[in-house]
């Protein structure tokens, strides 16, 4: 028996905006001191864990079938770095991956460098972040995080010991790290009070963090700063840059203590990263081109000359330099295409797949080469490692992930063009059982994201084949706001037209039902973080298209974050939503907010999601959102989840997180069941 519904207190309080004084009674669970606030989600903790109680059968049965179908005792295939050769493995029973290395390929098991299980032993929570060998291959640097916070401390281990040095560098970030070419000097990143990645510094091995140098620090709250080290190793790269600007400096690595140089000065709208290649810097811009070019530039500075030019909507994503070729990725009509340049600008794609596929330029850390590992997967495809030969332009598998007890020929993948209500052709992959007959009575979860030019490829997961198993159609939308279709498909999806991104996903699931594909009344929508934020859009837009959703950390309270610059990223957000601070953004973001449009319309059943310590989406959001859907609308079915100990990602461990997506999609099946009336 499922105990009360949960219910938040609601507490007078009142935003000034542009468009008039706006009440919010549940501002006050944005203050995790005030006990009202844990007490909220307690219950709402206790309520979910009751309802997934009732439905323990169901997911063990999912668990059991994602469990059984992951080789649980399996290695990444080897790559050679240098002398050494690199490798990473889990094992039956452990939730987290150990790295070793060897002098041989068959060796690469033999010398562990990090057990991640190791380390992660006594906290509920380990994210590994840096993993970084040293030019001489004797040092390792290395960071966690154990709480989901995203805050890293960052250790360096003398791979001859397998002992952790003295040195330890707390609140560091994701931005990346650098070695110098003499092993002596580490380049690492921080945040500041919002998270952004804003400053480099470099440590001296041997000495105390307090000693470390501030190298370079961007106060433009735009702007996220990164650092890595040049695949030659020649230059260490440092990237600064905004959603429509960016900024890059080198050092030579040769001489780490020198002071940055810019390859050029930021621009307004202009975009650019470099990497070395020989005697030039290989440039990826926009400069006189919307979806990209390669321009080069003499190392020891001068003119741009351009060496790809702009094609427009095939946009250019990657470059990545060796010895004596070049590896670009695009994205054409909706595709990965990765190709071989020459120095004289010579292109070559490599054709992989003839589906739908996502294509990726996997770890190549040798700048001198014979070829080119990449990686690819699809719906049906499980990931697969290969190897491109320069010689004979062959292409042969090293590793495809081993899916036991599966017949993958038992599934069907396709793509489908469907025409938004403006017009616009937009894509959509679907995949399903070959038994499933798709004669319009299949249950369908649908998938979109939509957000920040960020495209998604159609990917394999194992859990999906339980869903698939199960009748269910699968499908994923590619609306506007992402980049699939080159720089015009995200500028047609930001700003003042990102209500495009929610009605192409809303046309995206009627066209499939039209077209015979799936259930008019068994569509459930599926969604994270940005993806969350287009869940409960498209929900409180046109409810009775869904029978369910899955929102899973969603960014759902728009005008009150976006509102807010003290809050953790607010600033860099503004350049993809607007400023709701001043008109027109004001009104446009609060005609599609959902915290903002939710009334007392019977909403599809809502699982929700959030973390406490997650820095990118602030738990109060989905809380906020959920606690004024019990009340405004008591008859819409809603379970919420706050992992009290996580962050963005959610749980860490892999047994975890296959038992959490065991728990969704039991959600998503419970959705389209019959229900008893009232």
């Amino acid at each position: 028996m499922t105990s009360a519904t949960p219910s938040a207190p609601r507490k007078p309080y009142e935003w000034s905006r542009p468009s008039g004084s706006v009440s919010d009674f549940y501002a006050w669970l944005r203050d995790k001191g005030d006990p009202d606030t844990m007490a909220y989600l307690q219950a709402e903790n206790t309520f979910a864990d009751q309802w997934f109680g009732q439905h323990s059968p169901e997911i063990d049965d999912v668990f059991n079938d994602i469990k059984r179908r992951i080789k649980e005792d399996d290695s990444s295939y080897p790559v050679q770095h240098r002398s050494w050769w690199y490798t990473s493995r889990t094992e039956t029973g452990k939730s987290y991956a150990i790295h070793s290395r060897g002098d041989a390929a068959l060796t690469a098991d033999h010398i562990v460098l990090l057990d991640e299980n190791v380390e992660a032993a006594g906290h509920d929570y380990f994210s590994l972040n840096a993993f970084d060998v040293s030019p001489n291959d004797q040092l390792l640097a290395w960071s966690l995080d154990v709480d989901g916070s995203e805050m890293y401390t960052m250790h360096i281990r003398d791979l001859s010991t397998m002992d952790d040095l003295p040195d330890e560098i707390p609140n560091t970030t994701w931005g990346g790290t650098a070695w110098s070419a003499n092993n002596q000097w580490l380049f690492y990143v921080t945040p500041d009070d919002a998270m952004r990645p804003h400053q480099v510094w470099r440590h001296k091995i041997g000495t105390s963090a307090s000693d470390d140098v501030l190298v370079l620090e961007d106060a433009d709250e735009r702007f996220f700063v990164g650092v890595g080290l040049s695949r030659s190793g020649e230059w260490i790269h440092i990237e600064s840059s905004s959603k429509t600007s960016s900024e890059c400096w080198v050092i030579s690595a040769h001489d780490p203590t020198s002071v940055p140089r810019s390859i050029a000065p930021r621009q307004e709208n202009i975009e650019y990263q470099v990497d070395h290649w020989g005697d030039v810097f290989a440039i990826t811009t926009n400069l006189g081109a919307t979806d990209f070019r390669i321009m080069t530039m003499p190392v020891a500075g001068g003119e741009w000359t351009e060496l790809v030019p702009h094609h427009q909507s095939k946009r250019i994503t990657q470059f990545d330099c060796f010895e004596n070729f070049a590896v670009m990725q695009r994205w054409e009509d909706a595709q990965q295409v990765i190709s071989l340049v020459t120095r004289e600008g010579d292109i070559t794609p490599i054709t992989i797949r003839n589906e739908p596929h996502e294509a990726e330029v996997d770890i190549n850390p040798n700048y001198s080469t014979p070829g080119v590992r990449l990686s690819y997967q699809s719906l049906t495809t499980p990931l697969t490692t290969a190897w491109f030969s320069l010689e004979d332009s062959s292409l042969t598998t090293l590793k495809k992930t081993e899916t036991p007890h599966c017949n993958l020929d038992s599934y069907v993948s396709t793509r489908m063009w469907i025409t938004a209500t403006d017009g616009t052709r937009v894509p959509i992959d679907v995949a399903h059982h070959r038994d499933t007959t798709l004669d319009g009575t299949a249950p369908c979860l649908l998938y979109a994201y939509g957000a920040y030019e960020a495209s998604l490829p159609p990917w394999f997961s194992v859990s999906r084949l339980a869903l698939l198993d199960r009748g269910w159609v699968w499908a994923l939308a590619h609306p506007r706001g992402g980049g699939e279709m080159g720089r015009e498909w995200y500028l047609n999806g930001k700003l003042d037209k990102k209500r495009n991104t929610f009605t192409d996903t809303i046309d995206a699931a009627q066209s499939l039902v039209a077209a015979g594909i799936c259930h008019q009344d068994k569509m459930v929508l599926r969604g994270g973080s940005a993806g969350g934020l287009l869940v409960g859009a498209c929900i409180t837009m046109q409810p009775e298209v869904f029978r369910g959703a899955i929102a899973e950390v969603p960014f759902v309270d728009v005008v009150t974050t976006m509102s807010d610059p003290t809050l953790p990223l607010t600033v860099t957000e503004w350049e993809e939503w607007g400023d709701p601070r001043t008109e027109p953004y004001a009104t446009y973001i609060a005609s599609y907010s959902p915290y903002d449009n939710t009334g007392t319309d019977v909403y599809p059943q809502l699982y929700v999601t959030a973390g406490l310590n997650d820095p990118r989406v602030s738990y109060h959001e989905p809380a906020k959102w959920v606690a004024k859907i019990r009340h405004d609308s008591p008859k819409t079915t809603v379970v919420f989840s706050c992992e009290m100990g996580a962050g963005h990602g959610g749980p860490s461990g892999r047994y975890e997180q296959w038992r959490d997506e065991a728990k969704t999609l039991v959600f998503a099946m419970d959705c389209v069941k019959p229900k008893p009336q009232t």
